[in-house]
């Protein structure tokens, strides 16, 4: 039986320096990003964004591009967890340097042309080292958002055992 799943969230432009988008440099690309629709009380806290930094965006917010990217790391290491949970074994620690790639087209436009995941897991003995690497390509297949996107999603894990 299928399943439909809904995800309210609510985006708010906050980047208004009191003549609106009257000129392209005339504002600020910063917004907020709430979860649980428009006033977001059941939701976490705001998310600040902008733009990238190369389309005149605030370099201490969050980018759209930043999101995408995290949002393939937490989805893959969320599904990697729980089938490692469900295949005993068992991950002492998780670390990911996630890295996005995005081609700016002559127009203006872009895509993205990958996104390599590099997660660092340490599990609790030696003998879970092999299927604790082999079960980041099961992740990976399950993995909602990669399942999402156009372009590819790589892995390049590195597993050690703790001690």
């Amino acid at each position: 039986m299928s399943r439909t799943h809904s995800y309210d969230i609510s985006v708010t432009w906050t980047g208004n320096r009191g003549s609106g988008t009257s000129g392209y440099r005339e504002y600020d690309r910063d917004h907020d990003i709430t979860a649980g629709g428009p006033d977001g009380p059941d939701g976490p806290n705001a998310i600040a964004a902008s733009s990238d930094p190369a389309f005149r965006g605030d370099p201490g917010r969050w980018n759209p591009e930043l999101e995408l990217t995290a949002a393939l790391s937490s989805c893959h290491m969320l599904w990697y967890l729980h089938l490692c949970a469900m295949a005993g074994v068992s991950v002492m620690s998780y670390t990911d340097a996630a890295r996005g790639v995005m081609v700016e087209n002559a127009d203006g436009g872009g895509h993205f042309t990958e996104v390599v995941l590099r997660p660092r897991v340490t599990v609790a003995s030696a003998g879970m080292i092999e299927k604790a690497t082999t079960l980041h390509g099961e992740a990976h297949a399950k993995c909602f958002v990669a399942n999402s996107v156009n372009f590819p999603v790589r892995h390049e894990p590195i597993v050690t055992a703790s001690g």
